[in-house]
């Protein structure tokens, strides 16, 4: 069993070292974290599934965020404002330093807990930061601004909210494109997006959150040959995850469910796919398990924090 991790290990480094290289120059992308909303492990949660993450911090996982860094106009931006923020901004930091690239925004997919409440540490008692653009829908704008604590922030200027419509690009310099649209979720407070983030020379799309692929009013699979990196929800490996709870209440796409439905697929659309938002109880959470051999056998990736794609 130890020889068999190692190899899917080293298959995973060799798969992602030729295509996620450092970039130098023009736009790129890099994977903040890979968890559900509360992350890995999660409270309460002493299972062996969650015990390695309070074992070993090494093992532990952010809530999902990305990072996109354009060179050539010095300016970053953060996909979800997590629980994990301090953290991720700190290894944003790290890839393209405060001191040259500032921070141009943050773009919101929507209301749930491991999506926005990172936007606290924005405020008066944390970084108390000016005017930092946060891209939100019309319900999310209202949302903040009619809602303590966060219309604190707008209110004291801490962040501006910016105006996003479905389908409507926004432009954030020469090289690089940000565009939402709508996806079925648990809309309880705010409406729920995903993003076609676009570079100088490819596009990645990014859906952290749907209810399930057949609810859409698009073919996941049509959209998924417009682009060339599909950031794919994968919440729940399989039905019955989540012992004594009814998993229709909380509708995800299942990874099984998924890898059904682009079996079909050519190798090269394949490769597009990486899954990612793992909930605790996921077994990809961890990628030298059987579940992660048996996506990269597949033809699928799985995304782990520093994954960086060029854009």
């Amino acid at each position: 069993m130890a020889i068999k991790k190692i190899v899917v290990m080293l298959l995973l480094v060799f798969q992602f070292a030729p295509v996620f290289s450092e970039v130098k120059g023009g736009v790129s992308l890099v994977v903040l974290g890979v968890a559900q909303d509360a992350g890995y492990p999660q409270l309460n949660c002493y299972k062996p599934h969650c015990q390695a993450g309070w074992d070993d911090v090494k093992n532990r996982k952010y809530a999902t965020s990305l990072g996109v860094v354009d060179h050539e106009a010095n300016q970053k931006f953060l996909f979800e404002a997590t629980p994990d923020i301090r953290e991720q901004m700190y290894h944003l930091h790290k890839q393209a330093s405060d001191d040259r690239f500032k921070l141009g925004g943050v773009f919101l997919t929507h209301g749930h807990m491991g999506h926005y409440t990172g936007l606290m540490h924005m405020g008066r008692e944390a970084a108390g930061t000016k005017n930092v653009p946060v891209y939100v829908m019309p319900r999310f704008k209202q949302y903040l601004k009619n809602n303590g604590p966060w219309s604190q922030l707008v209110s004291l200027n801490n962040i501006k909210l910016m105006d996003l419509q479905h389908q409507q690009a926004v432009k954030l310099s020469k090289h690089l494109s940000v565009t939402p649209f709508t996806v079925p979720h648990r809309d309880e407070f705010t409406e729920t997006v995903g993003y076609h983030i676009k570079g100088p020379n490819k596009t990645a799309m990014f859906i952290p959150d749907i209810d399930k692929w057949q609810k859409w009013d698009k073919d996941i699979i049509e959209e998924i040959k417009k682009v060339d990196y599909a950031l794919l929800d994968a919440t729940f490996f399989a039905n019955n995850e989540i012992p004594n709870r009814d998993m229709s209440e909380i509708p995800h796409p299942f990874v099984t469910e998924s890898m059904i439905l682009f079996k079909d697929l050519p190798a090269e659309e394949k490769n597009k796919i990486i899954f990612i938002h793992f909930n605790h109880t996921n077994p990809l959470i961890n990628l030298s398990s059987l579940a992660a051999s048996e996506v990269f056998h597949n033809g699928y990736s799985t995304a782990f924090r520093g994954m960086k794609l060029d854009l």
